[in-house]
């Protein structure tokens, strides 16, 4: 007989993923509607228009596609991207190459520009870069998970708009827990996830964008073929489930029938942003920035050193530098087996080097923070490490209590 399987309770520190909200996994229990009930369509409703307030828009179209963020980024980029199409992708860590791989495929001509990662780019280079290649979409990253590093936007979504270019953006890892303006700094699609400071386990992504980009969504559409043979057009949209023009309408008023929807997904995607609402976004901005500055106050105080440009650092992941002669897996794994606590390495050039310690939405609270601070101190003395001993928690509690 197969047994029922069970799980540890861990401390989760990463940058994803988080914590979920008790009361998102509650709701994940509520018993299935069908997707076309009307009790099920006004909770989709209510998700649309919760969806704009952290992205701070007033688009009309916004609303969650079944998958992973990666699926909101790819979504995303056929929807604008045709054969041939250049796009420019500024790269300063790992996952511009996730958005270059993604228009490469698309078929489209793409521009990579590429720095170390340890700073963000000024917006005046990228504007350069825009101004020589003459792209048709700019694609970006605003925070960086790789490096911990955030870039700024509102010069370049301006340049972009005033030169009729369109701009899109990977919110995945601040969308909730940093201030993002889309209307302000006038980026035509954004992307985020459930899976970070939304606090929702993974497996929707979020996406808005403007007029701008719906004409050209909507000059795409094709319905698909079991539902319609003459609703045909040889511009269409290359994947039939991730296809913004159907899926634009699935979320409407007037739903077509395209897919299955993940309802408890939906339904926890709900309660999660209903709990950020209710705590209000400038507050939610707010609380990452005290839990931010009490764990690099506790690193600064152990001994240890950050990676990369501190003021340019995003509120929601620490990077640190491991120090020399100490194994960073085996810390990693000490933290995991006898603390229950976990956080991450990097990627690329920094795996080895860098650990990243995340800062996100239900994991971002006082005692998770106190919690991984003593216990990293702990482990880190254990392999020999010469750091200082009792100062850690000391000093993030000097930020929590002054």
């Amino acid at each position: 007989m197969i047994q029922p399987f069970t799980t540890s309770t861990r401390t989760i520190m990463t940058p994803g993923p988080v914590e979920a909200y008790p009361s998102v996994l509650r709701a994940m229990g509520t018993p299935i509607l069908g997707q076309f009930d009307p009790e099920f369509l006004k909770i989709m409703q209510e998700v649309k228009e919760m969806i704009k307030i952290p992205f701070q828009t007033k688009n009309e179209e916004a609303f969650a596609i079944d998958g992973t963020s990666r699926s909101g980024l790819e979504a995303a980029l056929i929807a604008l991207i045709e054969p041939g199409d250049k796009v420019l992708i500024p790269s300063y860590g790992r996952f511009a190459y996730l958005l270059a791989e993604i228009a490469e495929r698309a078929r489209a001509e793409v521009i990579l520009i590429e720095k170390e990662w340890d700073s963000v780019f000024q917006q005046e280079d990228i504007i350069e870069a825009i101004e020589t290649h003459q792209p048709k979409i700019v694609a970006m990253i605003h925070g960086e998970t790789a490096n911990g590093q955030m870039q700024p936007l509102d010069k370049i979504g301006v340049f972009c708009r005033e030169n009729n270019l369109f701009f899109m953006v990977d919110t995945v890892a601040t969308y909730g827990g940093v201030e993002i303006k889309v209307d302000e700094w006038q980026i035509d699609i954004a992307i985020a996830g459930s899976q970070k400071c939304v606090s929702v386990p993974a497996g929707l992504s979020l996406v808005t964008y403007n007029d701008r980009v719906k004409e050209v969504i909507e000059a795409r559409y094709q319905l698909e073929l079991g539902l319609s043979k003459e609703i045909r057009n040889e511009r269409h949209i290359s994947s039939n489930y991730l296809d913004l023009s159907q899926l634009q309408r699935y979320w409407s008023h007037e739903p077509i029938n395209h897919h299955t929807e993940a309802t408890s997904m939906i339904y926890a995607l709900h309660e999660g942003l209903r709990l950020l609402l209710n705590e209000g976004i400038q507050e939610s901005y707010e609380r990452h920035l005290l839990n931010d500055q009490a764990i690099k106050a506790g690193i600064e105080a152990m001994g240890l050193t950050f990676y990369g440009d501190l003021t340019t650092k995003m509120p929601t992941v620490t990077p640190i530098m491991i120090p020399k002669g100490i194994d960073g897996e085996n810390v990693r794994d000490m933290l995991l087996n006898e603390f229950g606590v976990e956080i991450a390495s990097s990627f690329g050039p920094l795996k080895g080097k860098v650990w990243r310690i995340g800062n996100m939405g239900y994991s971002s609270r006082k005692e998770n923070v106190l919690h991984v601070l003593g216990a990293l101190e702990a482990a880190l003395l254990y392999q020999g490490a010469n750091i200082n001993s009792g100062k850690a928690v000391q000093a993030a509690l000097e930020i929590y209590l002054k």
